[in-house]
Parts: structure tokens; sequence; C-alpha cells
């Protein structure tokens, strides 16, 4: 069974929303070029329901004395303001919660993810940028602990490092998390960045454990440039895909490419996998075949001037749109410097949420 991409969201035809936002381009060229920039998100239909996915959230600045983030405080006012108008049911955040690993910006991410206690379930995976080369990510825990969680129901645990102390993945570093919606039982796992071997074992008895819900699976890396860059240019020009390359956990830690071959190719249930990491490369969408034929989505989303992704799920026809959008008017983005173009960012995929569409 080959394990290559299948495609990428450029090549795609034009489903809806492509065929939506294919309309309003044509509405767009016969009206004044202003208009044609406001095209907005629409409201989610009553069939459906969505994931809000935080891209990395590092642009920490100090204003009048006081450290503060306001795209990470705009995706959670907008997240919280359109619970009930898009049907929000899930919020996860791709990682790089942080940009320097240091108390003063913890304290701010966990204020701003505060926020989403007891409204909506949500999940964070621990990116580079949160914890120590080395794999030590004892900050995090110390503002995201498995404590914090343990009394929701949602929460279905974390791993348990069983040969060394909790400050290297322990502690919620790696958790999953159990939610129900539209009659659809799913478990959702955050892994941090370049999880070692151990970590990715708990992994597959988790998503064995609960082979009969959907899964849907978010770690800091997976697409980018597939070799390490050697030169800047490579980021933006290199071949891109599953990254073969790592940054923290020294030896012990799993490229992108060896979490998909030691893993997750392996779980019939799996359909997506969440990542961001990557600014440079900002959107990215590859489709790969797990070993029981089911096709995996893999979307990446690192933009860092404030586009927020949306993920609709429309359960009677087993598909998915992606939205990207701003929080502040809800503005559908076009295109960027690095994805020129608006298919790059809207579009849609095959989810298999009806039991007849299972593998």
């Amino acid at each position: 069974m080959s394990n290559q991409p299948l495609s990428t969201s450029p090549r795609h035809k034009l489903p809806f929303p492509l065929l939506f936002l294919a309309l309003t381009f044509h509405l767009g060229s016969l009206t004044s070029p202003a208009n044609a920039q406001k095209r907005t998100l629409p409201a989610a239909s009553a069939d459906s329901f969505s994931i809000v996915v935080i891209p990395d959230t590092q642009t920490y600045r100090l204003q009048n004395g006081e450290l503060t983030n306001a795209i990470f405080t705009r995706h959670i006012d907008w997240t919280l303001a359109n619970l009930e108008k898009q049907n929000i049911v899930f919020v996860s955040h791709v990682g790089d919660i942080i940009d320097k690993n240091i108390d003063e910006q913890w304290t701010v991410a966990q204020q701003c993810m505060n926020r989403l206690h007891d409204k909506v379930p949500y999940g964070i995976s621990v990116g580079n940028h949160d914890m120590t080369r080395a794999g030590d990510s004892t900050l995090f825990q110390k503002y995201f602990p498995t404590e914090r969680f343990a009394n929701y129901p949602w929460y279905g645990g974390c791993y348990t490092p069983k040969t060394h102390g909790v400050e290297v993945s322990g502690n919620n570093a790696n958790s999953f998390q159990l939610f129900s919606t539209a009659g659809i039982d799913f478990v959702f796992l955050h892994l941090e960045c370049n999880a070692p071997d151990e970590v990715l074992a708990w992994a597959d008895e988790v998503l064995a454990q609960h082979s009969d819900r959907r899964a849907i699976i978010t770690t800091h890396m997976c697409l980018g440039p597939q070799q390490h860059p050697k030169a800047p240019n490579d980021y933006m020009d290199a071949p891109k895909g599953r990254m073969q390359w790592k940054k923290v956990h020294g030896e012990l830690g799993n490229t992108p490419e060896q979490m998909w071959q030691k893993c997750f190719r392996k779980h019939a249930n799996l359909s997506m996998i969440c990542c961001g990491d990557q600014s440079r490369s900002h959107s990215l969408h590859e489709v790969a075949l797990g070993d029981h034929g089911n096709q995996v989505h893999q979307v990446l989303s690192d933009y860092s001037t404030g586009w927020l992704r949306l993920y609709r799920f429309h359960p009677a026809q087993n598909r998915v749109e992606a939205w990207t959008f701003h929080p502040n008017n809800e503005v559908l983005c076009e295109g960027t410097k690095f994805v020129p173009g608006a298919e790059g960012h809207q579009f849609e995929f095959a989810f298999p949420l009806t039991e007849s569409e299972l593998p």
C-alpha cells in the first residue's frame, strides 16, 4: 500500500465551498475591487458542526508595561462569541502556544485559554517552543496540568512516563479527549512535537481502545519542507510534504514521517491530522492512505498574522469544509504571500462520518 500523498488542495476540483468562492469571485467582478474583498464566513447550517483550530500563537507584545497577545485574544473572543452560530463543539491548539518558554508568556496564554473553560472542550499540542530542546515541558505542565482537566467528562487522560519523571512528555503534555455530537463519537489526541516511541505506543493503545470512534490528531509538526532547510529560502521553496526532520527530544524524538510510519498509518479510524509550526508555509493539505485504505487528511495552518481556521463537518454528506478567515470581521483569506489564491485556504474534503463510509 502506497503511503505517498494522493493530492493537495490546490489540485482539487471545485466542490463547495470553492463553488461558493468561484461564484462570489464572478459576482465580485461586476462590482468594485473594494466590494470584491468582502467575502465573509457563512453561518453554519443546522445539520453541521464545527471544530476551531488555533494556529501558533507566538505574537506576544509589551504594551504600556504589560505583556499582551492581541491575536490570541481575538481568536478566543471570536470562538466564544460564535459557539452557537457556528455550532463549535471542540477547539484545538496546534502548539507553539508561546514564543519564549518563560512564565510571563505562559501566564498570558493561560489567561486566554481559561476563557474556554466550562464553555467548550479543548486540547493543546505542545510545540517545540513550549519545551526545551531536550523535551522538558515543565512550564507547560505548570500552567496546563492534568488536574486542570481531570473533572471534565470529555477529558480522556494523558500519557504518564514509565521510565522517567513527568517533566518529559508527562502531566498532560500528551492527552486525549472524548466527545460526541450529532450522534457521532470522536477521540481527539493531542501529541507533543516529535513525540518519542513510548508516547507513540501510548497513542496506539488509545486509538485501539477507541477504534469505534472517529479519530483526529493534532501534533505540532507534520507538514512543511520535507528535508531540513539548509538556507532561508528552503522554508518557502523546497519540496513540501510530511517532514523528515525534527527539532526536539534529541535521539528519542520522532520526525513527522516516523510518527506516521510507527503509529498513525496503522489506525483505520484516523481521518485527520492537524498541525502548525511552519509560518513560512501558512497552509498545506495533503492526503495519505492508511494501512486499512482510510484517507488521512493532513492539514497545516500557521499564519502568525491573525487568520483563524475552522473545520465545518457535514455528517449527512460525509464531508468537511475548511474555512480560513480573520476573526476581526470574518473576511475570508483570498491568498497570502506564500500561498496565493483562495483555494489554498478555503477547501473541502471527504470525511467518513456515517457507518457506511468507514473502512
